[in-house]
């Protein structure tokens, strides 16, 4: 198996920087439109053998160094007692919103193993399809965002119902992150149970606190988390806090292996703030790969020498590829990855 990409999370010397690609199975790839025919999108999150299809064909046409599990990081929300819905035009919508203490007390922290077999049997299909290609990521959402989806009732340009309960219902607040981490923490070490060679944790709404809230309202919940898989299971864990170039230093504080960055923040500056702490991985704005050939390898071999002083990178986004994105492009990106990173 090609384990570049466990050796660059761990920091120990690779032929090459490992990639792989945030939503790399997903809506660019017409193989993926194929599949997705065949029922709703959370129909194909709950069908094994179509999430295992699908996150074997970017491993197959791309040529990354490993694949993701397939599924959202809401389905958690689900068994705690939160209907879930993906509208078209619209996301997901969580319904009723949670606001006040009878909604917080009426969630449940049930076993994640009985409540969701299909992420699990998922991954056992992956691990045999995958024994001799690459390693497999599992992965869960942060417990900040997630909340911020079950208070809002889906996607907020303002968080203000979030920050609202934060401010003014602190302890409310805190509950429902207790529960959202319990059920987190449990999911993500079922997952590397069921044989899930890394785990990923992302907090994709963490840059609209301000650090003091961060710190405060998000960071501690991550740490309790990786705490306590740490406690179950030695597999590198990355951390991907979106838009959080201001959150850095604390980020490097949850316990992770690997900080995730996005494109705002320049790897190299990012080794000079936190060190040999973690690994990095990242960082090319995803709309960069519409760039022509030449100036796509100069964007590239720019990225990977700012990240040659880190303690290990894997190359990635910043954020997920987008569903307009030619395959060809980002094929190409992964060759000259390769190419321009080998020893």
């Amino acid at each position: 198996m090609n384990d570049t990409f466990l050796k660059a999370c761990r920091g120990e010397p690779v032929a090459y920087t490992p990639i792989w690609i945030m939503r790399q199975a997903g809506r660019y790839l017409p193989e993926y439109h194929e599949v997705r025919k065949l029922g709703t999108f959370l129909d194909l999150c709950k069908t094994p053998e179509r999430a295992a299809e699908v996150t074997i064909q970017p491993v197959d046409i791309l040529g990354v160094d490993a694949a993701i599990l397939f599924s959202d990081i809401l389905v958690p929300l689900e068994p705690m007692g939160v209907d879930l819905e993906f509208v078209e035009g619209k996301g997901p919508v969580l319904s009723p919103p949670v606001r006040d203490k009878a909604a917080v007390d009426r969630l449940s922290v049930p076993d994640m193993e009985e409540a969701l077999p299909y992420v699990y049997e998922t991954i056992r299909i992956l691990r045999r399809e995958l024994a001799d290609k690459v390693p497999l990521i599992g992965f869960a959402g942060a417990p900040f965002t997630l909340a911020t989806y079950m208070i809002e009732g889906g996607s907020s340009r303002n968080f203000w119902n979030t920050k609202k309960m934060m401010y003014q219902a602190p302890a409310l607040y805190h509950a429902l992150l207790d529960k959202i981490t319990a059920c987190t923490s449990r999911y993500l070490a079922a997952q590397a149970r069921a044989g899930a060679q890394a785990l990923q944790i992302f907090d994709s709404w963490a840059g609209a606190l301000a650090p003091c809230d961060f710190a405060a309202f998000a960071l501690p919940y991550v740490q309790r988390i990786i705490s306590e898989l740490r406690q179950e299971t030695d597999v590198p864990i990355i951390y991907f806090a979106n838009n959080g170039a201001t959150l850095l230093e604390l980020a490097a504080d949850s316990g992770a292996d690997v900080l995730g960055l996005d494109w705002r923040i320049n790897i190299d500056d990012a080794v000079r703030r936190v060190g040999d702490r973690v690994a990095f991985q990242g960082n090319m704005d995803p709309i960069a790969l519409l760039l022509p050939e030449n100036d796509l390898a100069a964007r590239i071999g720019r990225i990977l020498e700012q990240a040659k002083g880190a303690k290990g990178h894997i190359f990635n986004l910043g954020h997920g590829i987008l569903p307009d994105t030619p395959p060809e492009q980002a094929r190409l990106a992964v060759e000259l990855v390769h190419r321009l990173s080998s020893r």
